[in-house]
């Protein structure tokens, strides 16, 4: 029973984490970015096994996230709120080509994340080629160039 506490209560932390960490913190992974979840997948892993390095206790831990996850899918399913509170919504960060720099602020993005998403997606180099460009859930960003 102390495996399956200990899988719900490192789940709803890195939930709680990953949440405020915001949309950016996954979005676009760098080398550091990478390095540092190995860092937590290796703390996560300590915590979660502690002493115990049974395959029974791997299968019963893995069970469990795995079913947490799933009922939390159900359980934002039915209640929209709380998939928005979880997952968050998308955000119109630039429209017809002028930055919103309070929610570029909020969501911790700038003028070259931007940028470098309309060059990558759409081969556009300045702002004032971009009609929207929006943060989405996962934490990219989808870019709608103006029409000539």
């Amino acid at each position: 029973m102390d495996a399956v506490l200990s899988a719900f209560s490192v789940y709803a932390f890195l939930l709680v984490v990953f949440r405020i960490g915001g949309k950016r913190t996954l979005g676009q992974t760098t080398t550091f970015d990478f390095v540092l979840l190995l860092i937590i997948a290796e703390t996560t892993q300590q915590a979660l096994l502690g002493d115990d390095f049974s395959v029974t206790n791997a299968f019963l831990l893995i069970t469990t996230l795995i079913g947490l996850d799933v009922a939390l899918s159900l359980l934002k399913r039915k209640w929209p709120k709380l998939d928005r509170l979880v997952e968050g919504v998308t955000m119109v960060i630039v429209e017809h080509g002028n930055p919103l720099w309070d929610r570029m602020l909020k969501a911790r993005v700038d003028e070259s994340d931007v940028l470098t998403a309309a060059r990558e997606l759409q081969g556009l180099k300045r702002m004032d080629d971009i009609e929207y460009a929006v943060l989405e859930r996962g934490g990219g960003i989808s870019i709608v160039p103006k029409r000539n």
